[in-house]
């Protein structure tokens, strides 16, 4: 493969973003799982506001897979695979509408942490398109994590 990324680079980017894959799919599941199960008297407003969240999260999963395929990797796909790269956790169980929200912004905050580090590398000095998709990725994650903090207010 020619395409101006040397092999070493390639790889540290697609586990970078293979990582970010695991984490934005474990995270589009928690907050379906949220969207479907919320109860109480914040009902209308957290379903709707996961259904915006969880909507995003499944076009950047799709675009996250195309750039590991783009540099030349296969794309995780498998739960397995996303439980050994996530750092988000599996729900277990039911939380109350007043957990989910604050579980939601631990998940956010984890992942945009989690993309600043993998920015500091070497390697997206070589990769403009994949540095732009992880700078798009944590601006989103900042941001959603303002709007979870504010609603927690």
């Amino acid at each position: 493969m020619h395409i101006g990324i040397n092999e070493q680079n390639r790889t540290v980017l697609t586990q970078a973003l293979s990582e970010l894959l695991a984490d934005s799919y474990t995270l589009y599941l928690k907050t379906h799982n949220y969207h479907w199960n919320v109860t109480g008297p914040q009902f209308t407003t957290l379903h709707a506001l996961f259904e915006t969240h969880y909507t995003e999260l499944a076009t950047a999963i799709d675009e996250i897979a195309e750039r590991i395929r783009a540099l030349g990797a296969l794309a995780p796909g498998s739960y397995s695979a996303f439980a050994q790269l996530t750092i988000i956790e599996e729900e277990q169980g039911h939380p109350k509408a007043t957990d989910m929200g604050g579980n939601l912004l631990k998940a956010h905050e984890a992942i945009a942490a989690r993309i600043r580090n993998h920015l500091d590398h070497e390697a997206f000095e070589s990769d403009h398109v994949s540095g732009d998709l992880l700078i798009g990725r944590l601006e989103l994650h900042e941001k959603t994590a303002w709007m979870l903090r504010s609603l927690l207010d």
